[in-house]
């Protein structure tokens, strides 16, 4: 038996080196964090006090099917984030989670804008978040695990602050700031509005990815690449769309599709959150499973973990079960992942050469050292006599 034909147990998913791209800060708070914060912050929105409480009722809030009613729920994770102390804290808290969870490197996106009711200015939330990722790799390291992890901004594609946030993330992007995100409900506000902040990226030559493609269809996916020039998407599930399964099997890509995976552009697919938002209506389902088939640049993510209730580890379990991957596939959309970060090309290939393939080798090799079977020893010649 090899472990080409054994399915990876949850304890080796866990312990599988893994590259996260789309991740949300205001998303991914433990739920004790948020209520020691309101409590310190005078914070009285919670519809729970109780942590155990309050994370299930994140989740269930979430599990609407509805874009705009998931991203209501994080009216109260931004509530408490509005001071550098805990700013710092929800991101150090991360990076431990993180690392916790198997992840070695991560991208983390959050919106400045989102984090000035008290006071603070733009350039004092991304230093209390980095000052925070900081101290998260710090004690991640002293736990015996090891990630690094680069900051996203993001821009809210309903508000008018897109160029301020991109001239943000371009002045950061040597102290821990790796690119620019646009987030928010996708219809009726594409991409095409905030068309300076791009051209200022692109002549900058820094890196930036686009939510698209998860509420809304392929219009928001073309914008996205032909007009705004994104590096990478964001979910992009409603590719889909523009591939027909004939009923013999047989798989024909429109031209949208075709460029997409002919230029490898990167997916960041969430597929538990994508449930949720009703992108997919299950594991199953999920256009993941198709697009591994046809190999399109294809990354795993958990989008907002507090919401979802989700991790890594358990994404993965989930595409496991679902579509019987082993460790080999993991690995795949592993290294997609780091060839798709936005850091630069030697450390990329670096962290794939010297941390991800030799975990995975390890973890395949694992079978070879099985204890043997007890068996019956053979009887004696004087014993047959």
């Amino acid at each position: 038996m090899t472990s080409e034909t054994t399915l990876p147990t949850s304890e080796q998913i866990r312990r599988a080196p893994k590259v996260l791209l789309h991740d949300h800060l205001d998303g991914g708070l433990r739920p004790a964090t948020v209520v020691d914060l309101a409590r310190a912050t005078g914070y009285e929105g919670l519809p729970e006090t109780d942590p155990e409480k309050l994370g299930i009722w994140f989740r269930e809030a979430a599990d609407s099917g509805s874009l705009e009613r998931y991203l209501e729920t994080f009216a109260h994770t931004c509530a408490v984030m509005q001071t550098r102390d805990a700013l710092a804290r929800v991101a150090a808290e991360c990076a431990e989670d993180l690392a916790a969870d198997g992840v070695v490197y991560a991208e983390v996106r959050y919106a400045p804008e989102q984090h000035l009711e008290q006071g603070l200015t733009l350039e004092e939330v991304v230093e209390a978040v980095n000052e925070g990722f900081r101290e998260g790799e710090r004690r991640a390291r002293e736990n015996g695990h090891r990630i690094r992890v680069g900051a996203l901004l993001t821009a809210m594609r309903h508000a008018a602050r897109a160029l301020e946030i991109a001239e943000l993330a371009n002045r950061y992007r040597d102290t821990g700031v790796v690119g620019f995100d646009i987030a928010g409900a996708e219809a009726g506000y594409p991409p095409t509005r905030h068309l300076d902040a791009f051209e200022y990226l692109k002549r900058e030559n820094n890196h930036f990815t686009i939510h698209a493609g998860e509420a809304f269809g392929l219009p928001s996916i073309w914008q996205a690449l032909q007009w705004c020039g994104a590096d990478r998407l964001g979910h992009g599930v409603r590719i889909i769309d523009d591939i027909e399964v004939a009923d013999d099997g047989s798989v024909t890509l429109g031209r949208l599709a075709s460029y997409v995976r002919d230029k490898r552009i990167p997916l960041e697919m969430c597929p538990t959150s994508n449930l949720q938002t009703g992108a997919a209506p299950s594991y199953a389902e999920h256009p993941i499973g198709l697009l591994r088939r046809l190999q399109f640049r294809l990354t795993v993510n958990t989008d907002n973990r507090l919401m979802s209730g989700t991790n890594m580890s358990l994404e993965f379990e989930h595409l496991v079960k679902t579509f019987r991957y082993t460790l080999d596939d993991m690995q795949w959309f592993t290294v997609n992942a780091m060839k798709s970060a936005f850091i630069p090309f030697d450390e990329r290939l670096a962290m794939i050469n010297d941390v991800i393939k030799p975990g995975y080798a390890e973890l395949r090799a694992e079978w070879l050292f099985r204890p043997a079977a007890t068996t019956t020893p053979l009887s004696s010649e004087s014993d047959r006599a």
